[in-house]
């Protein structure tokens, strides 16, 4: 099937949608020439199906099929990462995924390595730029453990909010989970997904997070009898309504 056979699509959506980029950086590796279509340099505008020999920096480039789309729950343990391939040779939460029915996995949202719970994958690209994008302000909660005992005079600036080096930040809401010994539990909520947001706002308010676990991405929550490093598909109707 052709580019011009019914059915094709717009490039950059395809590109996107197996999870490349978003729309405009992918319009303009167009315009540089890095894409191709059957060996030629594509053109913007340009049509296209799954099935077309579509290559980015002469890379062959995997595409979603079409009602393929998938999205999978997994538990991150302490100590993995958040990457396809690590330099140092630590294991990636992709380790244990299993193969998607189409296309590759897009993780949406980032955890750090020392940070554990829910993470989502998705093999939707344009699915994914979408839940991450800050226009979305998706809710994410997180359980966090800091030393100390923060009062309410903390808690309010945490509310309220506080400047970090990327601007203002501060937790939709904050509910105190009890004392362990020296440490204090909260239960935290914020629309963002900044690098490492919620440990830093906790360093700036002067109290250092010593555990930290996703609960909820948006509509999904972290399944209580799914083990670390176990995975589970959405059913697809779940699926289709993010």
């Amino acid at each position: 099937m052709s580019a011009a056979d019914r059915g094709a699509e717009r490039l950059q959506k395809l590109l996107a949608t197996a999870g490349l980029g978003s729309r405009r950086e992918i319009e303009q590796w167009i315009r540089d020439g890095r894409v191709s279509i059957a060996g030629r340099v594509a053109q913007l505008g340009e049509r296209a199906t799954a099935t077309d020999d579509i290559r980015l920096d002469d890379r062959p480039v995997a595409l979603q099929a079409p009602g393929k789309r998938q999205v999978l729950i997994y538990h991150k343990p302490l100590g993995e990462v958040t990457t396809r391939r690590d330099p140092a040779g630590r294991p990636t939460v992709f380790d244990r995924l299993p193969q998607p029915a189409a296309g590759r996995w897009v993780v949406i949202g980032r955890l750090d390595v020392n940070t554990t719970g829910l993470l989502l994958f998705t093999n939707d690209g344009a699915l994914a730029h979408r839940l991450m994008h800050p226009s979305a302000e998706v809710e994410r909660e997180y359980l966090v453990r800091v030393h100390g005992l923060p009062g309410p005079e903390v808690l309010g600036r945490a509310r309220s909010g506080v400047m970090l080096g990327d601007g203002l930040a501060r937790f939709e809401s904050i509910e105190p989970g009890g004392h362990s010994g020296s440490h204090s539990w909260f239960r935290v909520t914020l629309r963002e997904g900044r690098n490492r947001e919620v440990r830093r706002l906790w360093e700036e308010l002067g109290f250092e997070v010593s555990r930290l676990s996703r609960l909820r991405y948006g509509q999904v929550s972290l399944p209580t009898d799914l083990r670390p490093g176990g995975w589970r598909l959405l059913p697809a109707g779940e699926a289709d309504l993010l």
